[in-house]
């Protein structure tokens, strides 16, 4: 039977694990390193209550231990600003397709927001879940994490429209696109 419970836990972690890190990278405001550890520290929990949450949600039951996380853990450590020797060289404007910049943008941005509202904001439109359970994972009632999802996309497309990306020059700055993906955000629900 353990052998059976190691099968079933490994290829649902396969199956999911990319879909898992983005979210936990995004609950986490684009930090790769604490996405890992946040996903690491889930999955470890998900084991011990395999048993119990196979047959039933084990996604939302990592959702929830995830978003827990990381409301935990920008509550116990500070993450901001580190010195560095030399300063990284600037990206550069069309290096990158659109679409990348757009969303590196859109997850810097995001890392911006409280960490309720960033939850929020991702379990209803990256995540796709209703309200009601958006409520559920961060427990809390119908109307607040509906107040927060509320609040963290006005907030977002106020920071968006707010944000200038580094440019070298004023050609450069000619071609950045407007912004559009808060809108298409939007259109989810």
């Amino acid at each position: 039977m353990g052998r059976l419970r190691t099968d079933e836990f490994d290829r649902f972690v396969s199956a999911r694990w990319s879909a898992l890190h983005h979210l936990a990278r995004l609950l986490t405001g684009g930090d790769r390193h604490r996405a890992e550890d946040l996903l690491q520290e889930a999955l470890v929990k998900l084991w011990f209550a395999w048993p119990r949450v196979a047959e039933q949600a084990p996604e939302a039951y990592v959702r929830r231990v995830l978003v827990r996380a990381a409301a935990r853990s920008a509550r116990r450590r500070w993450w901001g600003e580190q010195p560095v020797e030399e300063m990284p060289d600037p990206p550069w404007v069309g290096d990158e397709a659109a679409v990348v910049d757009e969303r590196t943008r859109l997850e810097a941005v995001l890392a911006l927001l409280p960490t309720r509202q960033r939850a929020a904001v991702v379990l209803r439109y990256y995540q796709d879940l209703p309200e009601r359970q958006v409520a559920r994972v961060l427990g809390c009632p119908v109307g607040t994490a509906r107040s927060l999802t509320s609040r963290g996309v006005a907030r977002l497309r106020r920071l968006m429209t707010e944000s200038v990306e580094p440019t070298e020059s004023a050609e450069s700055a000619e071609s950045v696109a407007p912004v559009e993906s808060v809108e298409s955000v939007e259109s989810v629900e």
